[in-house]
């Protein structure tokens, strides 16, 4: 293992603030969705599937999301389908909207007004 370079900064916690609003788990994300933190998301929200069959996650307070974050939405829309439920996307930068664009993921979704979008 290699040490870490002193003048790297380290990449802040994902935090998840999980709350109901109606019929929905609303999972609010704050931080950095990358590698070494997608754990987290993956972990919380697969727990939440065989309660709740909407979930949404607000991704206001997401500073950064790499490939690797967006993988992991893809694996929890897999999740969520496979349990009946649906994954809802609200509050994306522009930043994390093109990252949904340029990888072609947007096209998955059902866009839902300038910075929300559902998976159908």
């Amino acid at each position: 293992m290699m040490p870490q370079n002193a003048s790297e900064k380290p990449v802040p916690l994902l935090t998840l603030v999980i709350t109901t609003d109606g019929d929905a788990t609303v999972v609010r994300c704050t931080g950095k969705l990358v590698a070494g933190t997608t754990g987290i998301l993956q972990t919380e929200v697969r727990g939440l599937l065989p309660g709740s069959k909407r979930i949404v996650l607000d991704l206001t307070d997401l500073g950064y999301m790499d490939s690797t974050g967006l993988g992991s939405i893809i694996g929890l829309y897999v999740s969520a389908k496979t349990a009946g439920g649906r994954l809802e996307v609200i509050n994306l930068s522009q930043r994390v909207r093109h990252l949904f664009s340029v990888t072609n993921v947007v096209s998955l979704f059902e866009v839902c007004g300038e910075h929300n979008i559902r998976i159908p």
